[in-house]
C-alpha cells in the first residue's frame, strides 16, 4: 500500500510542478479531440508533449479569477497546506462546477489527505466532465488498488492504455497486476 501511496504521490506531484514545454504551447490551437487521438498514435519522440499540451488545456478554465484560484490551490498542495488547498478548491468548483481540473486537483488534495472516499467522489466528478482524463482514471485505478480491489484496478488501467498507451506508470501497474492476480490463482 506505501508503494501505491508513493506512485500517486508521484504522479500528482509531476502533474503540479511539470512546466509547460514550448511545444506544449504550440498545440494550444490544436483541438483538444486531436491532440487525443495524437497521443493515441503517439511514439517515444512525442507522447511527452502531447500529455503536457492535454493537461495544460485542462488546465484552463476559461475564467481568469477560477485559474487564479486554482493556481493558489496548486501552490497549497505543493507547500504541503491541504486546508488552504481545500479552501481554494471549494472556491473553483463552487464558481466553475464544470471545470474538470479543478475536480482533479480537489481529489489530489483528498488523496494526499487519506480521504479516499473523497478522493474517488471528485475523480468521478472529473470523469463525468472530461470523460478521457487519463490522470483521473489512473487516481482512480490507484484507490482501487490501496482498498485492495486489483481485478478492478487492473481494468481501469487499461482503460488508461485505451487514451495513453505510452504511459510507462500504467504500463508497469498492468505488469505488476496481471502478474499479482495470476498468482493469486
Amino acid at each position: 500500500m506505501f508503494r501505491l501511496r508513493h506512485l500517486f504521490l508521484l504522479i500528482s506531484a509531476l502533474v503540479l510542478l511539470t512546466p509547460v514545454s514550448a511545444q506544449a504551447q504550440d498545440q494550444r490551437e490544436v483541438p483538444l479531440d486531436a491532440l487525443y487521438a495524437q497521443l493515441e498514435q503517439a511514439d517515444d519522440s512525442n507522447w511527452q508533449a502531447l500529455e503536457q499540451a492535454i493537461q495544460s488545456r485542462w488546465a484552463q478554465s476559461g475564467s481568469a479569477s477560477v485559474d487564479l484560484l486554482y493556481m493558489r490551490a496548486k501552490s497549497a498542495i505543493e507547500a504541503g497546506d491541504l486546508e488552504g488547498a481545500f479552501s481554494h478548491l471549494g472556491a473553483v468548483t463552487d464558481h466553475a462546477p464544470e471545470f474538470a481540473e479543478g475536480w482533479h486537483l480537489r481529489a489530489t488534495a483528498f488523496f494526499r489527505a487519506e480521504r479516499y472516499g473523497l478522493a474517488l467522489d471528485s475523480l468521478r466528478r472529473t470523469l463525468a466532465l472530461e470523460p478521457r482524463h487519463f490522470d483521473a482514471l489512473q487516481g482512480v485505478a490507484v484507490v482501487m488498488e490501496i482498498l485492495d480491489e486489483p481485478d478492478r484496478a487492473l481494468e481501469i488501467y487499461h482503460e488508461v492504455l485505451a487514451i495513453h498507451p505510452r504511459n510507462p506508470d500504467v504500463k508497469e501497474a498492468v505488469a505488476r497486476l496481471t502478474k499479482q492476480l495470476a498468482t493469486d490463482l
